[in-house]
């Protein structure tokens, strides 16, 4: 099956895309990254993207978005990796605003800049057990090792437990009793924090929990998987390129036969995760009964395909694929935080197999 987008749908593409090539070239993004030994700073990225009206796409109107959903944040998704452009605050906040459907008005502020981020470690699955726990008064404890973006956030949507059973907590990220400890990884296009609360005041927010967070789960699957199909994409673009101007025994390493079928492999993996990242997309934006199954799909898949092809990409790139003046890096470590945030293959073949009727 061949993913076909709407007219409005391919526009947006393109104009992302146009917008991307226009503001986020090789040269910033290694600024704002720090890859050539400046300090790692994605602000005015994350800035640009909010004054351009593009951190809004795939968001609802009500809560302040530019309309759309899902199809439109994978579409985000993938070409904010092709760019290997700072991810973290923009991926986070939109896993975030789906509990803020009865506060227009920290939705709003989220996406306008401030930024939100799910309180949960990015290994796990979103609708995974909490550590955090609430007591009578309201106020929540509990840590959270490497959440996603909670450095770039200024609200923190927190999944706490208490007497009454499983709720969703919205509280400011400076808010006395939180304490937040960034860590850099090896991606440096995304980050986390870890998350202490001690005694924090929270604001139950009117939804239902385990709706919500089974919902986040899909669309984290979804929009992880867009974004290991963009870095895949990127990897073979430098790949084919690469191979036609290195030459060994006087002639390019594009025309030796294991090179042709790496490439070959990896371009195989590149459309078949399309046509199912967009699939199940629009699986979830419709409310398709099978939507968490489609999700997981893709999320094992392709996570697992792009990490392929990093490794193929590399061996094509030979020793220059190993330097940081070489732009394969940038996507080779976000290939590899893909395959594992908010879970590995095997964690969602699992939840695969726990929702088929097999018995």
């Amino acid at each position: 099956m061949q993913w076909k987008f709407s007219e409005e749908q391919e526009a947006y593409r393109e104009a992302l895309r146009g917008w991307l090539g226009d503001v986020a070239g090789s040269e910033q993004v290694r600024g704002w990254l720090g890859v050539d030994g400046g300090t790692p700073d994605p602000g005015p990225f994350e800035q640009r993207l909010v004054a351009d009206g593009m951190a809004g796409v795939g968001i609802d109107e009500e809560l302040g978005g530019q309309g759309g959903g899902p199809v439109e944040l994978a579409i985000t998704a993938e070409e904010l990796a092709r760019a290997a452009a700072p991810g973290s605050a923009w991926l986070a906040t939109v896993l975030a605003v789906p509990a803020l459907a009865g506060r227009a008005d920290l939705a709003t502020a989220a996406l306008e800049g401030g930024h939100a981020a799910l309180v949960v470690a990015a290994e796990s699955q979103p609708d995974g057990p909490t550590t955090v726990v609430v007591d009578d008064a309201g106020r929540l404890s509990g840590a959270v090792p490497r959440v996603l973006g909670a450095d770039r956030a200024a609200l923190l949507v927190v999944p706490a437990t208490g007497p009454h059973g499983l709720g969703l907590y919205a509280i400011a990220a400076a808010a006395d009793g939180v304490a937040l400890t960034p860590h850099r990884l090896l991606d440096r296009s995304r980050s986390v924090a870890d998350v202490r609360l001690d005694g924090v005041a929270g604001e139950l927010l009117d939804v239902d929990p385990g709706a919500v967070l089974a919902h986040v789960a899909d669309l984290a699957g979804v929009l992880v998987a867009a974004d290991a199909l963009g870095a895949m994409e990127r990897m073979l673009e430098l790949a084919v390129e690469y191979s036609g101007q290195r030459h060994q025994f006087g002639v390019p390493i594009g025309s030796f036969q294991a090179v042709k079928h790496a490439a070959a492999t990896i371009l195989v993996d590149v459309e078949a995760g399309r046509s199912g990242v967009y699939y199940a997309a629009a699986s979830v934006a419709g409310g398709d009964a099978e939507r968490a199954l489609h999700a997981a799909a893709v999320k094992a898949q392709v996570g697992a395909a792009a990490g392929r092809a990093a490794d193929d990409a590399l061996t094509m790139h030979g020793a220059i694929g190993y330097t940081w003046e070489h732009d394969l890096h940038l996507y080779f470590k976000r290939a590899r935080l893909d395959e594992q945030l908010f879970g590995a293959a095997a964690a969602w073949n699992e939840r695969i197999a726990d929702r088929l009727a097999l018995v």
